[in-house]
């Protein structure tokens, strides 16, 4: 589902909801038995309430996991990068190229100093510093770029935030498992 058709304003979730999705965060693959029996429903009501939340736009899709030093991928970098002109017809054309390329991870169109925090992953520093400068470097549209190496990427919490500040989501609640 592309960004723009997802929900604008939080939509309502009750306690079944969010139990769903958190399963699904903590395990995309879970059979809808097992999603059924760790939610407390019927399997057939998790079936239609898991549909309902990807037609209300909660559930955006289901992905693979790929270690990408087992596909040659091994170095990482987050790369900073300030554009060197706010020029409409530039920024649209950097936007659309950039997560095109094979070595772009991620994307993100940040506030502040910088304008754009790109994620890659590539073979070795050779590699990242000929990408830089291939890439970023003879780009019209940017100005200044910074590169960081990434040693470890430790993955947060994907669901839906708890009701009460402070809660630990409801996988992680004693006695949910």
């Amino acid at each position: 589902m592309a960004p723009s058709t997802f929900p604008q304003q939080p939509v309502d979730l009750d306690a079944v909801d969010r139990r769903i999705i958190q399963e699904l965060v903590n395990d995309a693959r879970i059979s809808n038995a097992l999603l059924a029996q760790r939610t407390g429903i019927a399997p057939s009501t998790a079936l239609l309430r898991t549909r309902a939340l990807v037609e209300r736009g909660v559930l955006t899709g289901y992905h693979a996991e790929v270690s990408l030093p087992a596909v040659g991928r091994s170095v990482q970098a987050l790369i900073s990068v300030r554009l060197r002109v706010h020029d409409r017809v530039l920024i649209d054309k950097f936007t659309q190229k950039m997560p095109q390329l094979p070595e772009v991870l991620s994307m993100f169109h940040t506030s502040g100093v910088t304008d754009y925090l790109l994620h890659i992953a590539v073979s070795s520093t050779e590699a990242l510093r000929d990408w830089v400068l291939d890439y970023l470097a003879t780009d019209e549209s940017v100005g200044h770029t910074e590169t960081t190496l990434v040693f470890g990427h430790h993955k947060g919490q994907g669901g839906p935030m708890p009701k009460e500040p402070g809660q630990a989501p409801a996988a992680h609640q004693a006695g949910t498992h």
